[in-house]
């Protein structure tokens, strides 16, 4: 009895020890991958015999071990996209390089600048030592151009003063070819139908070389559009005398030509 007894406790105990099985890792997937690879780690340690147990210390190595697979699956499984930006970049959502199509480079002889992509070269020549002119195709008096002409000077200082250097090139603002009677009126001077103010001058240094830079607006008693804004940048290089005058009508300054000829005449330089 005693003997029967000892051996329903012993079959018992191994009932119950061969019940116990191996602990799984509860991580709870977050892809496909990690899924697919979890089922098979779950399908390995039911596969293990009910009568070979681990020891506890290589259960803790497998934990580990299918941890470090769960986590390079999950690396391998996710793809940087496009749309990731490395720290202190700016994320493009569609994955394409934006380019600036408003303007295109131009190189001309001895210097360069952008040209706004709906103006089209002109073949009007409006000033001596005129070598390119561009105009807006909806509108000509909306303009580019720039004149090289000869000079003894070694810097545009040697024209003396900003204001000084611009009264030696008045041309370029329009001559007055009425000199009949008038009355003062519209802000004109008795006598005078065209006017000339300087809104910005500056004497920027762009490469080592020193420029003149001029921001007027013009006014013609007949004029439509209320007046012109004119920007002129000058310098000289290898003797040479270089101008280039950007310019809009005062009502398509405020609609936005503002813009294209601020940035032409600032991207001017010589070469």
């Amino acid at each position: 009895m005693a003997s029967t007894a000892c051996f329903l406790h012993h079959h018992m105990h191994a009932l119950s020890c061969s019940r116990t099985s191996s602990p799984l890792i509860n991580i709870k997937p977050n892809s496909h991958h990690q899924h697919q690879l979890l089922q098979v780690v779950k399908a390995t340690a039911q596969k293990q015999p009910i009568n070979q147990q681990l020891p506890a210390a290589d259960i803790a190595v497998s934990r580990r071990l299918a941890l470090t697979v769960l986590i390079g699956a999950a690396a391998v499984a996710s793809k940087v996209s496009p749309a990731d930006a490395a720290y202190g970049e700016a994320a493009n959502v569609f994955g394409k390089p934006k380019t600036d199509t408003d303007f295109l480079p131009y190189n001309g002889d001895g210097f360069k600048l952008s040209i706004p992509s709906k103006w089209n070269p002109s073949k009007e020549v409006e000033y001596p030592g005129q070598v390119h002119r561009y105009e807006d195709n909806f509108d000509s008096t909306s303009n580019v151009s720039v004149t090289i002409t000869p000079t003894d000077k070694k810097s545009i200082t040697d024209y003396g003063p900003p204001d000084q250097f611009l009264s030696q090139v008045n041309y370029l603002l329009g001559k007055q070819v009425y000199f009949g009677k008038t009355d003062s009126e519209g802000g004109f001077d008795s006598d005078v139908v065209a006017t000339a103010n300087i809104l910005e001058s500056s004497t920027p240094v762009v490469g080592g070389k020193q420029y003149y830079f001029f921001s007027l607006l013009t006014r013609t008693a007949d004029g439509d559009e209320g007046g012109k804004h004119q920007l002129i940048t000058a310098t000289v290089n290898d003797g040479k005398l270089y101008i280039c005058k950007a310019q809009a009508g005062d009502k398509r300054w405020f609609k936005g030509a503002k813009k294209f000829v601020e940035s032409t005449a600032s991207s001017f330089s010589v070469a």
